[in-house]
């Protein structure tokens, strides 16, 4: 079967009343769940898979992507509005869209982020129907060595996620260092730094953190200097400039194909994907000053990121049977309980649920966005809730997330001890972006080092063997150069 045909059966899946009503179905859960903070879709997914029992594997597998892509949508209306990540791949999306929002842009940066995530989403739907099979030979082909050297490639970026001192940006990153490295040790079964407290065997969840360095921490803020912050604010026109839209094509046509590549990887996922495009704009941007305080790239550059690889994603599901991240592994799982077993014979066996995914997911992204842009005055009101009902509600959501992850209390402490940890941050002017990439990064650059490391029985020669990793160190040189570079050229001008 050749594409044209493939994708011609998928969209008589997609376009039956039956396949409409179960995208739309999923999408609007997937948003609803991506705006609460702290809920991600893996529980979602968990709970449908009784449900989805018995269905036809196509129609559940299209539901459980609406779910999962919805979500990441609509994981930047709370990032945006509140400071509070919705999900975690909507991390990255705060650090330009709150500012938007502070400075009474709110329609404006859900407008961008809504267009971002469409257009994301779609190129990365049209990639996925065309070059499934050959990335998913690339994906296996990524190796210990090959993480490490992207992971590094990521991390030498930290620097540019501060506007102040680079030194305070690298205590930041070794703080977040310290901070994965807490848990049983994967490779020895050893406990480190769990100081005899069984509750920090498992580690630190990720969304923890998150919602402590930034809305905990915001929260802090606001009632530390509530006289001087404003009890509504203006929401702002909808209305996107020219210049506006002209600011947004570079990063849409760049961070497509990006966070699409990343997305196929096993591990890196959204989370990554959105960090990585976020340096990289910010890094080879003409004014880098700019972000951090309401960039409309640098809103741009993970929205469009973050939706691509959600797409990426499914490439090593489906194509090999890999999960790249927790929500796709869950629907590893139902897709086993299904009947289906995914796998380079699934194109032959069972065409009718790839293709069909990928038809809905061109509907579901038209669903997205009819359901999002209507809405934004509506959603952006949040705003003009009064601020200590605000900041009750924060605070109840992010206890509700953080709770929801593992049913333990004692992660309720690490949210208020990681929100003070925020507000220090906040107060002495140590940027929180660096101890979070620290944390993504840290854990799976120590695990892949190690890897590489037991291959070669403990010759760093391995590191530079493989011709993807010397590519990768490469690019990680170049893009720490780059910037002492373009300052040199000016200087002389």
């Amino acid at each position: 079967m050749n594409t044209l045909e493939g994708l011609w059966q998928g969209f008589q899946v997609a376009f039956s009343l039956e396949g409409i009503f179960f995208v739309f179905i999923g999408v609007t859960i997937g948003t609803l769940i991506g705006m609460l903070p702290g809920l991600g879709p893996i529980t979602a997914i968990a709970i449908m898979i009784p449900m989805v029992y018995g269905m036809d594997p196509t129609i559940a597998m299209v539901l459980m992507a609406g779910v999962y892509y919805g979500a990441v949508f609509g994981g930047s209306t709370s990032s945006i509005l509140l400071n509070a990540p919705g999900v975690s791949g909507t991390v990255a999306t705060s650090f330009d869209g709150y500012p938007m929002a502070q400075q009474g842009k709110a329609g404006k940066a859900l407008a961008i982020a809504a267009i971002a995530s469409f257009t994301g989403g779609t190129i990365s739907i049209i990639l996925l129907m065309l070059f499934a099979p050959t990335l998913a030979q690339v994906a296996v082909s990524f190796g210990p060595v090959e993480y490490f050297a992207l992971m590094f490639m990521g991390l030498i970026a930290i620097s540019s996620l501060s506007d102040g001192s680079a030194i305070k940006a690298l205590i930041s990153g070794v703080l977040g260092f310290m901070a994965v490295t807490i848990g049983i040790d994967a490779q020895t079964g050893t406990p480190r730094f769990t100081f005899g407290n069984s509750n920090l065997l498992e580690g630190i969840d990720f969304l923890v953190v998150a919602l402590g360095l930034f809305a905990l921490a915001e929260v802090a803020f606001l009632i530390k200097h509530r006289n001087h912050v404003g009890k509504t604010q203006n929401i702002g026109s909808l209305k996107l400039t020219k210049r506006d839209f002209k600011e947004m094509t570079g990063p849409l046509l760049r961070h497509s194909p990006l966070g699409f590549i990343l997305g196929v990887l096993p591990g890196a996922g959204a989370t990554i994907a959105s960090f990585i495009s976020y340096m990289t704009e910010k890094r080879f941007s003409k004014k880098p000053e700019e972000f951090g305080k309401g960039s409309v790239k640098g809103l741009t550059a993970p929205e469009t990121s973050n939706n691509a690889a959600t797409s990426g994603a499914f490439v090593p599901l489906l194509s090999l049977g890999i999960p790249g991240s927790g929500t796709t592994a869950i629907m590893l799982g139902a897709l086993l309980v299904l009947g289906i077993n995914p796998g380079p014979l699934l194109f032959q066996d069972h065409p009718e649920v790839f293709w069909g995914v990928v038809a809905s997911m061109y509907v579901g992204n038209v669903f997205l966005l009819v359901l999002n842009l209507p809405f934004i005055p509506y959603i952006a009101k949040i705003l003009k809730i009064p601020r200590p009902l605000l900041i009750s509600l924060i605070i109840m959501f992010c206890m509700i997330g953080v709770y929801s992850i593992s049913f333990n209390i004692f992660d309720l402490y690490l949210l208020l001890a990681f929100g003070l940890v925020g507000y220090l941050f906040r107060l002495f002017a140590f940027p929180a972006p660096p101890f979070i990439l620290a944390f993504i990064l840290g854990g799976m650059m120590e695990q892949s080092l190690r890897q590489a490391l037991t291959i070669s029985n403990g010759d760093f020669m391995i590191l530079v063997e493989s011709p993807i990793a010397i590519g990768l160190f490469i690019l990680s040189i170049l893009s720490f150069a780059f910037p002492f570079i373009k300052t040199r050229k000016i200087q002389k001008v």
